[in-house]
C-alpha cells in the first residue's frame, strides 16, 4: 500500500474524479437522444436476449440531506397511486417496441424510497412486472429498503412480488452523525428489519455505509461498522460521501466545517476496510465487500463482474431498461434518461410517448474507452491484446491511450508485455487511473472526491 506521502503526491487528496458507474458519466448526456432514438434502440434488442429492469420510485417521506439522488418529499400516499399508473403506462409504451421473447434476468426497485408503497401497490407493481415479459429462472429481484419506512406487511408483499435481495441504507449508526445528515435510524430498527427479511426467506441482504460524513471520527466509524457486521449482511457497499451542494441543494443543510479532511477520510476508509476484511469479507472493486458465497464475490473471482449505476454488479445483461422519472436505460447503442421532473414525466406518458429527455449515443471510441475503464474499475488491470481483438484497434494505439496513466502512476502498476496490472494501491487510485483514459476528462472541482 502506498504511503500517505505518495498518495498526496499522486493528488488523491485534492483530486475530483467520477465514480465511473457509466462512461461517459451522466453529466455528459445531452438532448440528442430522443424518444424516437429510444424506440429504435428497444426495437434493436435481439430476440431471446436477457434484459434487466430498473424501476425508480422518486418519493421519500423525508429528504435526507446527504442524498444527491433524484427524489421528492411527500407526507401522504396521495401521489403514489397516479405514479404507479404512470409506471404501468410506460411499461406498455416500452412493450410496443421491445421484442416479445426477451427474458428479464434482473429487476431493481430503487429510489427514493420504494418501501413507501403500501402493500396493495407493491402487489400491483409486482404483478405488472411479472406480466411484462417472462422472468428468468435465476431472476434476481433487489429492492432498496429504508428501515424507518417498512413493516412486515410491506416485506411480505415484496417477497410475494419476487424480491430475492434487499439493500438496506445504513450510512452511520452514530446519533450525532445522523442528526447532521438528516437521517435518524436506530440500530434496533435496522436489526428488526433484517430479522423480518430473513424470516420472509429473502435470500440476500446488502447494506450501504458512508465514510466522510460530518462529525464522523475513527471511533464512531469503527462502532458503526462493527454494528453492521453484527447483522451479518451478505454484501456491503462502502461509499465516500460526496459533498456537492451545487448539484444537490439539500446538502447546504450539512455543516461543511464538520466534514473530515481528506486524510481523515482515508483513515475512516481504512478502519472500515480492515474490519470487513478481518471478518472474512472479500474486497470487491473499489468500494464493495462480500462474503465468499455471495454472487458478486463469485463474479469478481470469475472475471464476470460489471459496473453500472447501482455500482458493482454480477448482471451480465447488455440492456438495462429504466422505468420511471429520471430513470436511466443502457443499450449497446448508448444511454437514455427519462425526464427528471415527475409532473413532466407524467405529461409525456399521458400523451403516449416515451419519456426520454436526454442521453448519449456511443461512438466506437466511447465503447473502447468504456470497456477499458470498466476493466480497470473491476479487475485493476488492462489486457491490451484482448481489447485490441475485441475492438479492432491496434495495440500500439491502446498503448498510446494508456501512456499518461503509465507515466503518472508508474510506481503503482506493473507493465508486463501489453498487460497492465495495478498494485494494491489500486482501490485508492483506480478512479484517477480511469480518468487518464477518459476522453471527456471532467473539469476540476465539479465531481466527487477520488476517495
Amino acid at each position: 500500500m502506498a504511503s500517505r506521502k505518495q498518495l498526496r503526491e499522486l493528488g488523491l487528496f485534492d483530486a475530483r474524479a467520477p465514480r465511473y458507474t457509466s462512461y461517459p458519466p451522466a453529466n455528459h448526456f445531452n438532448g440528442n437522444v430522443s424518444p424516437e432514438t429510444t424506440a429504435q434502440w428497444l426495437q434493436a434488442v435481439p430476440e431471446g436476449q436477457r434484459v434487466s429492469l430498473y424501476v425508480h420510485i422518486p418519493y421519500c417521506r423525508r429528504l435526507c440531506w446527504f442524498c444527491a439522488c433524484r427524489t421528492q418529499g411527500t407526507s401522504t400516499d396521495r401521489p403514489l397511486v397516479p405514479y404507479l399508473a404512470q409506471l404501468k403506462a410506460e411499461l406498455a409504451l416500452v412493450d410496443r417496441h421491445l421484442p416479445e421473447n426477451v427474458l428479464i434476468s434482473q429487476i431493481h426497485l430503487g429510489g427514493g424510497t420504494p418501501t413507501l408503497l403500501p402493500p396493495d401497490l407493491i402487489a400491483e407493481l409486482g404483478a405488472e412486472l411479472r406480466d411484462f415479459r417472462p422472468l428468468a429462472e435465476d431472476l434476481e429481484f433487489s429492492v432498496e429498503i429504508d428501515p424507518t419506512e417498512v413493516d412486515q406487511a410491506r416485506i411480505n408483499a415484496l417477497r410475494d412480488a419476487g424480491m430475492t435481495r434487499a439493500s438496506i441504507g445504513v450510512q452511520d449508526f452514530d446519533e450525532s452523525v445522523q442528526n447532521a445528515i438528516g437521517r435518524m435510524q436506530s440500530f434496533e430498527q435496522t436489526r428488526d428489519v433484517v430479522e423480518m427479511l430473513r424470516n420472509a426467506s429473502v435470500k440476500s441482504i446488502n447494506m450501504d455505509i458512508l465514510y466522510g460524513l460530518p462529525h464522523q471520527t475513527r471511533e464512531r466509524m469503527s462502532n458503526s461498522v462493527q454494528a453492521v457486521l453484527s447483522l451479518n449482511p451478505d454484501r456491503v457497499a462502502l461509499y465516500g460521501y460526496a459533498h456537492v451542494p451545487w448539484m444537490a441543494k439539500r446538502q447546504v443543510m450539512i455543516p461543511a466545517d464538520a466534514l473530515p479532511d481528506a486524510e481523515t477520510r482515508l483513515d475512516l476508509f481504512d478502519i472500515a476496510r480492515d474490519l470487513f476484511v478481518a471478518d472474512g469479507y472479500d474486497e470487491i472493486g473499489i468500494d464493495h465487500y462480500a462474503l465468499p458465497s455471495d454472487s458478486l464475490s463469485i463474479a469478481a473471482e470469475r472475471g464476470t463482474m460489471h459496473r453500472n449505476f447501482q455500482g458493482y454488479t454480477d448482471d451480465t445483461a447488455e440492456v438495462l431498461i429504466g422505468i420511471g422519472a429520471s430513470a436511466i436505460s443502457r443499450y449497446p447503442q448508448g444511454f437514455a434518461q427519462n425526464i427528471s421532473t415527475s409532473s413532466q414525466y407524467a405529461t409525456a406518458i399521458s400523451e403516449g410517448r416515451l419519456a426520454t429527455a436526454r442521453g448519449h449515443a456511443m461512438s466506437d471510441d466511447d465503447r473502447l474507452r468504456s470497456d477499458m475503464i470498466e476493466e480497470l474499475m473491476c479487475s485493476f488491470s488492462l489486457d491490451l491484446p484482448r481489447m485490441s481483438a475485441k475492438h479492432g484497434v491496434p495495440v500500439e494505439t491502446l498503448r498510446s491511450m494508456c501512456e499518461n496513466m503509465v507515466v503518472r502512476f508508474r510506481d503503482h502498476l506493473t507493465v508486463s508485455g501489453d498487460k497492465i496490472q495495478l498494485s494494491d494501491t489500486a482501490r485508492l487510485i483506480a478512479r484517477l487511473c480511469a480518468q487518464e483514459i477518459d476522453g471527456y476528462h471532467m473539469p476540476e472541482g465539479r465531481h466527487s472526491r477520488a476517495l
